[in-house]
C-alpha cells in the first residue's frame, strides 16, 4: 500500500514549528510494511492544499493530513476537502459533545468558534477524538482513502495509534503481502564499502538482489533488508551475517545503548561512567532508555583534572607524566568508576572537543576512550571529526559500541 502524508499550516514552513507528525507517522507506516511515496508541507492556502491533496490521491492508496483544523479563520482543511470529496459542512452532535466535554474538563467557557468544530463535511466519516476538540474524519472516493487529522502532536499521536491505524490495517487484511524487514547495525565500516560489499561478485545473488536501506547514524551505519516473503528475507539475513559479520554489533532495529542495556540485563551486570570530555552524555544515552535502572548504577562527571584525581582516584603523577587526555588516565578513570559505583562494567572518556584546546600531536577530535569488564580495562585514542556537539555525540556512540563488542 503506498502512502502519502501531507503537512499543513504557515507555522511548519516558517519554521516557527517543528513537524514532528510527519516522521512519527513514516515510522509505524514503515513497520506496518507499507510504502511512504511522498510527504510535504503546505502554508494555509485552499488552492495550495487542494493542489497537495489531487497530486497526493493521485499517486497514493492512502493519504494522511495533519493539520488546519482548529477553530480560527486560518484552518480550512475542511473546507477544502468539502470541496474535494463533495458534499456540505454539516453540524455533527458527536463532535458537538466531545467539544463542551472537553471545554468543561478545563473550566473554560464556550465561544461560537469553538462551537463551529461541530461542523463537518457530510462526505465524511467522523472518527473520535478523545484527546483534543477538532475532529478527525475519514474520507472515501474511488477506492481510495484520505484522513485528515489534527495538527498538534499529542493529538495525532493518540488519534493515529488509537483510531486511524487499526481501520487502516483493518482495510488492507488479505488484500495484499506486507514488506518485512531485517536490521544490522554496523560500525567500523562506511556505507560506500558496504555498498561495494554487498554488489561485488563475492555477494550471493540472494542478497545482491534484495532491496537494501542504508540508514547512516551518528556513529554507526543501519543497513534495512526489504522483501515480502519471510523465507527469502531470512536467507538474505543469513548471508549478510556471513558477508559483514565483524562489523555488525546489534541484529535489531535499535539504539547502542539499547542493545547495551539488553546485552548487560541477559547478564546480571551492572555499568557506569567516568566522563571528561562527553559531559555526561553518555549517561544520558543510556538513562533515556526505559529499564535501564536495572543495569545503570551511576556517572562521574570529571570534567578538571582534580574531579579525576580526588573522586576517581586517578594518580596525579599519572596525569602530570601523559596528560588528562591519554589511555593511562581513560583506564584509571574508568577502573575509577567501577569502583565508586560498584558495577561490574564501565566506560570511560577523555578527550577534545573543541573548538579549542587542541596541543601538539593531540588535535581537536582527539578522546580516549577506556573500557572495563570483569576481564579487564582496555583503553584507545580515537579521532572524530565535525563540531563539537558531533564529536560529543560520536565519542559517546563508539564507547557504547566498545562496552558492547567488549561484553560480546
Amino acid at each position: 500500500m503506498n502512502v502519502s502524508i501531507i503537512a499543513i499550516g504557515d507555522e511548519l514552513l516558517l519554521g516557527n514549528v517543528v513537524d514532528t507528525n510527519t516522521p512519527f507517522m513514516a515510522s509505524l507506516i514503515d513497520a506496518a510494511g507499507w510504502q511512504l511515496v511522498h510527504s510535504c508541507q503546505v502554508h494555509d492556502d485552499p488552492c495550495d492544499i487542494l493542489f497537495a491533496v489531487k497530486e497526493a490521491m493521485r499517486r497514493s492508496d492512502v493519504v494522511l493530513t495533519t493539520g488546519g483544523l482548529g477553530p480560527t479563520k486560518d484552518d480550512i482543511t475542511k473546507q477544502v476537502l468539502c470541496e474535494f470529496f463533495g458534499g456540505k459542512l454539516v453540524h455533527d452532535a458527536s463532535v458537538a459533545a466531545n467539544v463542551e466535554r472537553i471545554f468543561a474538563e478545563r473550566g473554560l467557557p464556550m465561544n461560537a468558534l469553538t462551537a463551529s468544530q461541530a461542523m463537518v463535511p457530510s462526505s465524511c466519516t467522523v472518527i473520535p477524538n478523545a484527546s483534543g476538540t477538532a475532529p478527525v474524519m475519514w474520507f472515501e472516493r474511488d477506492g481510495k482513502v484520505l484522513v485528515s487529522m489534527p495538527g498538534v502532536p499529542r493529538e495525532m499521536r493518540y488519534t493515529f495509534t488509537r483510531e486511524v491505524l487499526p481501520r487502516l490495517h483493518s482495510l488492507i487484511a488479505n488484500t495484499e503481502h506486507p514488506t518485512l524487514h531485517r536490521f544490522f547495525l554496523l560500525e567500523g565500516i562506511s556505507e560506500s564499502a558496504v555498498d561495494t560489499k554487498l554488489s561485488g561478485e563475492e555477494c550471493p545473488a540472494e542478497l545482491r538482489d534484495i532491496h537494501k536501506a542504508y540508514l547512516p547514524q551518528p556513529g554507526y551505519l543501519k543497513i534495512r533488508l526489504d522483501h515480502t516473503d519471510n523465507d527469502t528475507l531470512a536467507k538474505a539475513a543469513q548471508q549478510f551475517e556471513q558477508l559483514m559479520g565483524q562489523y555488525i554489533f546489534a541484529r535489531e532495529d535499535v539504539k547502542p545503548a539499547e542493545a547495551l542495556i539488553d546485552t548487560l540485563r541477559a547478564r546480571s551486570m551492572t555499568v557506569s561512567t567516568a566522563e571528561s570530555c562527553t559531559g555526561g552524555n553518555i549517561a544520558h544515552l543510556i538513562t533515556s532508555i526505559a529499564g535501564s535502572s536495572a543495569v545503570f548504577n551511576g556517572s562521574v562527571v570529571s570534567y578538571s583534572n582534580d574531579m579525576k584525581i580526588n573522586v576517581l582516584g586517578v594518580p596525579a603523577e599519572m596525569i602530570a607524566e601523559n596528560g588528562a587526555v591519554s589511555t593511562p588516565v581513560a583506564a584509571a578513570m574508568a577502573d575509577g568508576a567501577a569502583r565508586l559505583a560498584h558495577t561490574h562494567c564501565s566506560v570511560a572518556t577523555s578527550g577534545i572537543a573543541g573548538p579549542g584546546g587542541a596541543t601538539p600531536g593531540k588535535p581537536v577530535g582527539t578522546v580516549c576512550i577506556a573500557v572495563k569488564t570483569p576481564s579487564g580495562t582496555h583503553s584507545d585514542t580515537y579521532r572524530f571529526t565535525g563540531n563539537r556537539a558531533e564529536v560529543i555525540e560520536r565519542a559517546s556512540v563508539k564507547a557504547l559500541i566498545l562496552l558492547l563488542r567488549a561484553l560480546k
